[in-house]
């Protein structure tokens, strides 16, 4: 078992690994929902869209609603795909980021994975210390670009 591993490991290409992500700008009034990373998660305190990894065999949109579940306990309307960036990490691995506007959804939003939540002003945007793979779209949202 332990050679079958090592064997099939070394077919696997070389570079970061990519993750697919779908990620959700959900929009209410002149205010967008951002929530803030645990301190004992990876890039700790920095902020970033609710949304999550796109499971094999899932539409982004199909993952967005279940991440949104799953994070927040809302049933999500998933709107149109705003944009999609991809990533590259100094530390190695890249994210492939797809976001959708979510105008409307049905429950009351319950922080379950967050450190904190905030429903902050677009142009205000750029006041918060977001991921990296998200700075330029934070520039393009607080401009009045995107939304």
């Amino acid at each position: 078992m332990v050679e079958e591993t090592q064997a099939s490991s070394s077919h696997r290409p070389s570079g970061p690994a990519l993750r697919f992500v779908a990620a959700a700008l959900i929009v209410r009034g002149g205010e967008i929902l951002i929530g803030q990373l645990r301190p004992d998660q990876p890039m700790a305190m920095q902020w970033e869209f609710p949304g999550g990894k796109i499971e094999a065999g899932e539409s982004p949109e199909l993952a967005l609603a279940r991440e949104l579940e799953e994070e927040l306990g809302i049933q999500a309307a998933i709107g149109p795909r705003v944009t999609r960036i991809r990533h590259n990490y100094r530390h190695g691995g890249a994210v492939d980021l797809q976001f959708f506007a979510v105008h409307e959804f049905t429950g009351e939003i319950v922080n379950h994975v967050f450190h904190q939540l905030r429903w902050v002003r677009l142009e205000d945007l750029p006041s918060y210390d977001f991921l990296a793979a998200d700075r330029a779209l934070i520039r393009d949202l607080a401009a009045g670009k995107l939304l």
